[in-house]
């Protein structure tokens, strides 16, 4: 299957044309419609948790409950009402919490220190969401918060809370815990095609093509640091599965002893394996003949058909060398997302639309060769994240934004996630967002789709 030819201009192109404002918010209006939403899709995650089960374990890859929630509220508070451009400390601005700043400030408030922290209790913390949310809406009303200069600390805010929300998910399944109880019934999806019809690679062309975002994409859409400054990269022609990998694929690389054979993994790997000494992915077992998996705090038979999810990278990358196939660079990735979009690249496919599994639209993975409407790669968007073989590192002229702590930090030991997955909020999530993880995590709601060798 071939999709493409070597051009240009699939890249230059910049949809200048309008986008949904719910999923692309601009206006005042609709700015103020999704803070409000985001705030009361965060409340709801962790509202169903006793007490006992609100006290987390002291882990690298969670958060205490009353540290994260209250964060995103200082975030907010921070950008929205106490950020100033000549007060770029928010001095002149207190926050409403006296404390606020030694405690919820992320980038000078180490991890493993939160769990010490005198933190409000619940009942506080939701009183201060409730006012960070409406000081952001007061300020968002101002005569003066008009233009996209203006707009960005409210974007910023917003896009921050989709991202935490995704990750109070995470914890959830973590831990073990309970899902929150609109997630409880999976929401089944028709299937359009036949599994097998799915199965199979798309070539590509390849050439030359603008990675990442142009000045013009701000007009329309929110856009993060290390995602602008846009550059030529060529690509030699290459042939992306049409779907993640499925659970039983997977299944197939850990019962032919996969996790034994040192053969199928990198040295970092290895040392990884050893590390956590495990021979399946970490939230399946054997129930008999067969797998089942965990979701949140249920057990249930493995789904064959759907993507392989909470891999970590070297994981991933072990199933490949299994298999004689390899891991897309993110600008395989994007170029194969974008051209095979039709030019539509900017804009989310949104659940409303059925055109993508995101915003918990059936409460967890779907088919992989479900939402196949074209002859190219399916679920470019939602799903599951999908591991790229890219580290995360700047892009040529990268300019930390006003957020400075956002991507400079990570560059080097994290690799690139594409895509989005079941529980992403639809209006963060594009071809050219670049999520990014330490290839050690499994807890992200993550699988992988991957290359030929060579063509």
């Amino acid at each position: 299957m071939s999709v493409g030819t070597p051009e240009r201009d699939i890249a230059r192109k910049e949809d200048a044309g309008s986008v949904d404002e719910a999923l692309a918010p601009r206006s005042a209006a609709a700015l103020a419609a999704a803070l409000r939403d985001a705030r009361e899709y965060t409340l709801r995650i962790y509202a169903h948790l006793t007490g006992v089960e609100r006290q987390f374990p002291r882990l690298a890859m969670v958060n205490p409950a009353a540290w994260e929630q209250g964060h995103v509220g200082w975030f907010q508070e921070f950008w929205c009402r106490r950020y100033r451009a000549d007060d770029p400390e928010g001095a002149r601005t207190p926050s409403r919490i006296a404390s606020a700043d030694l405690w919820w400030n992320s980038s000078r408030v180490a991890h493993d220190i939160r769990w010490d922290l005198p933190l409000p209790d619940d009942t506080a913390i939701r009183g201060y969401l409730e006012a960070t949310l409406a000081d952001a809406l007061d300020a968002l009303s101002a005569p003066d918060a008009v233009g996209d200069d203006a707009r960005y600390p409210f974007l910023l805010s917003l896009h921050h809370e989709d991202m935490h929300a995704e990750a109070l998910l995470m914890t959830l399944q973590t831990l073990a815990l309970p899902a929150p109880p609109h997630l409880t019934d999976v929401r089944p999806v028709a299937v359009d095609v036949d599994e097998k019809a799915a199965i199979g690679d798309v070539e590509f062309a390849g050439g030359t093509f603008a990675l990442g975002s142009g000045p013009g994409t701000a007009a329309h859409r929110f856009v993060w640091d290390n995602e602008v400054r846009a550059h030529d990269v060529t690509l030699r022609p290459f042939a992306l599965a049409r779907r993640c990998v499925t659970n039983a694929e997977y299944a197939a690389f850990v019962d032919d002893g996969g996790y034994r054979e040192v053969r199928h993994w990198s040295a970092a790997g290895r040392a990884w394996l050893l590390s956590v000494d495990r021979d399946r992915p970490a939230y399946w077992r054997r129930d008999g003949d067969a797998w089942s998996e965990r979701r949140f705090d249920r057990w249930r038979p493995l789904d064959p058909s759907a993507p392989v999810q909470h891999v970590s990278w070297y994981e991933a990358d072990a199933w490949c060398r299994w298999a004689g196939r390899r891991l897309p660079t993110e600008a395989e990735w994007e170029f194969a997302a974008r051209r095979s979009a039709g030019g539509d690249d900017d804009r989310p496919w949104p659940s409303a639309a059925g055109r993508a599994n995101l915003d918990l639209a059936h409460g967890a993975p779907v088919a992989a060769h479900a939402y196949a409407g074209t002859a190219g790669p399916i679920q470019m968007l939602g799903n599951v994240w999908e591991w790229t073989a890219t580290p995360f590192a700047a892009y040529p002229g990268f300019a930390a934004g006003r957020y400075a702590d956002y991507s400079a930090p990570w560059f080097g030991d994290h690799h690139v996630l594409r895509g989005g997955s079941w529980a992403t909020r639809a209006r963060l999530v594009h071809h050219r967002f670049r999520n990014f993880y330490r290839p050690e995590r499994h807890d992200p709601f993550v699988g992988f789709r991957t290359c030929v060798l060579a063509v």
